[in-house]
């Protein structure tokens, strides 16, 4: 019953952002992974793995109109391995430590699992799409997905999922772990971990939205992929490292 209804709320909240593209005009903006994330700290790993990968399976076809086979390649498998994860890390002892743990590392793995799987197996292989890219342009291509769904995702996962876990324990404490929903329920949480989480990768992608401005970097991917391309890379590293950056200044001046 859980998994399917993490699969289904997952499958909806993606297919609501699903026409938002990276830069690159494939791969979606997503902040629906707080919903395999919550039922993750809830449910456990097998819940969240498998309905974060039938979730998001339904919600990839639906868009195509057909089964995905991009999706079968890429999301399934790198939505499964990394919710697993997720649950499988805040399974063995729940803490708000150990869940800003959970959400740095299986967002890096998972998303990189489907930018490379996305990138080198369906587009190349399956597509033979992107075999004239060169080895460099194609590794540019997917740190840069993989950093992309990084920095969307993790500040709706780090501020949306905390209040949702407490809220479920609040409201259900039946079917929620005892440790999560002590956790949950207690002060424990600390804010400066929280902030620290986001200001660092906040402060690390506008960094690299300047190395790309004035570096030949910046020239490398505008004539790999085309000016429109560097430029809509350069605002979401200025928007989106900022206001990570913004976000956890505000937490720590409000903690102080």
């Amino acid at each position: 019953m859980a998994t399917t209804m993490c699969a289904a709320l997952y499958a909806v909240g993606c297919y609501a952002t699903a026409y938002i593209p990276s830069p690159w005009g494939f791969g979606q903006f997503r902040p629906a992974v707080i919903i395999p994330a919550f039922f993750a700290a809830i449910f456990g790993p097998v819940t969240a793995g498998v309905g974060a990968a039938l979730g998001t399976l339904i919600a990839d076809s639906a868009k195509h109109g057909y089964i995905y086979p991009g999706s079968l390649i890429a999301a399934v498998p790198g939505n499964f391995i990394g919710f697993y994860l997720f649950g499988l890390i805040l399974r063995r002892r729940f803490t708000w430590g150990r869940f800003i743990l959970a959400s740095h590392l299986t967002l890096t793995l998972a998303n990189l699992i489907v930018a490379a799987l996305y990138v080198l197996v369906y587009k190349i292989l399956y597509l033979s799409q992107l075999a004239g890219l060169p080895a460099a342009a194609l590794l540019t291509l997917v740190v840069g997905l993989t950093l992309w769904w990084f920095v969307t995702m993790l500040p709706f996962v780090l501020l949306v999922t905390p209040p949702l876990i407490r809220a479920a324990a609040a409201s259900f404490p039946s079917i929620v772990p005892e440790d999560v929903r002590e956790h949950s329920l207690s002060e424990e949480a600390s804010e400066r971990e929280f902030a620290m989480s986001m200001l660092v990768p906040g402060l690390a992608v506008v960094l690299l939205g300047v190395i790309i401005t004035g570096t030949g970097l910046g020239t490398y991917i505008a004539n790999s992929y085309g000016q429109g391309t560097k430029t809509l890379i350069e605002l979401t590293s200025y928007l989106s490292g900022g206001a990570l950056s913004i976000i956890g200044l505000f937490l720590i001046i409000k903690k102080r």
